[in-house]
């Protein structure tokens, strides 16, 4: 059966290869970039395919395109099947955004969560919320997520983000009457422009993450895997960070969230 799919972070690296794993298999997919002329790019070279392919340009670094985005979806949508929320950052020249926080934090898990809460109404409990996790998960500083210290290195930011992004993945998964949300490892060392920036190495095969991410999207063998954790590395389901199954810790995750939104008039 033919579904509606968002795929952010879709103009290169995994999100384009699950892009195109998509598209092949028939499903209208919603591509987002960043970039203008890359997106515009990607959506001709897969339209040829396909005549079920869109394009929404957002920098997710700020929190009113995150609006803008799920406005739009929304706009030509009445439903949405499935939220790959694969966009992320590790490095960047200028890693803080104009609101005063980590970028990693930003992209990796608070635009996340924002496009996913604006999003829901489209979604029913048949509904998939993917998000790409990381086998880098660090303790979370609450002062770091707000913006209130900033971290030394790339590495301790984007690791924490990963983390924060786990958590309310579980968090909000496991309550009832809304989609499934799974966090996921697609898999550590690949081809990315993340690994190369980290690591100065090539990686290994994106399709591998891409397959994966298209596993969990349509797949059965997902279908009630709601508030788990998914470890490529490991080819299943596993525990993520311990901090991402403790109560009272996921809950100043989603309060430092929410409080973050508010502030910045997204609540």
């Amino acid at each position: 059966m033919q579904k509606t799919i968002l795929v952010t972070g879709a103009t290169d690296g995994i999100g384009l290869e699950t892009a195109k794993l998509l598209v092949a298999q028939g499903h209208t997919v919603l591509l987002h970039g960043r970039n203008p002329a890359k997106l515009e790019t990607v959506a001709q070279t897969l339209a040829r395919n396909s005549n079920t392919v869109e394009s929404y340009g957002a920098d997710l670094s700020r929190m009113a395109d995150v609006e803008a985005l799920a406005k739009a979806v929304m706009k030509n949508h009445s439903t949405l099947d499935v939220l790959i929320n694969n966009a992320g950052v590790y490095n960047t020249s200028d890693p803080i955004t104009g609101d005063g926080l980590d970028v990693r934090f930003v992209v990796n898990a608070i635009a996340p969560y924002l496009l996913t809460q604006r999003l829901m109404p489209l979604m029913d409990t048949s509904g998939r919320v993917i998000n790409l996790s990381s086998a880098a998960q660090s303790p979370v500083s609450l002062e770091a997520l707000a913006g209130r210290v900033q971290l030394p290195a790339a590495f301790a930011a984007y690791a924490q983000s990963k983390l924060a992004l786990t958590m309310w993945s579980h968090a909000l998964g496991v309550k009832p009457d809304g989609p499934g949300i799974i966090a996921v490892n697609p898999g550590s060392m690949l081809g990315t422009k993340m690994v190369q920036q980290a690591f100065g190495v090539a990686g290994g095969d994106v399709r591998i993450g891409a397959e994966i991410l298209t596993r969990a999207a349509l797949s059965e063998e997902f279908a009630t895997a709601s508030g788990q954790y998914f470890d490529n590395d490991a080819g299943r389901f596993a525990s993520p960070h311990p901090d991402a199954l403790d109560p009272q810790k996921t809950d100043a995750i989603l309060g430092a969230i929410e409080s973050i939104l508010k502030k910045i008039g997204n609540g």
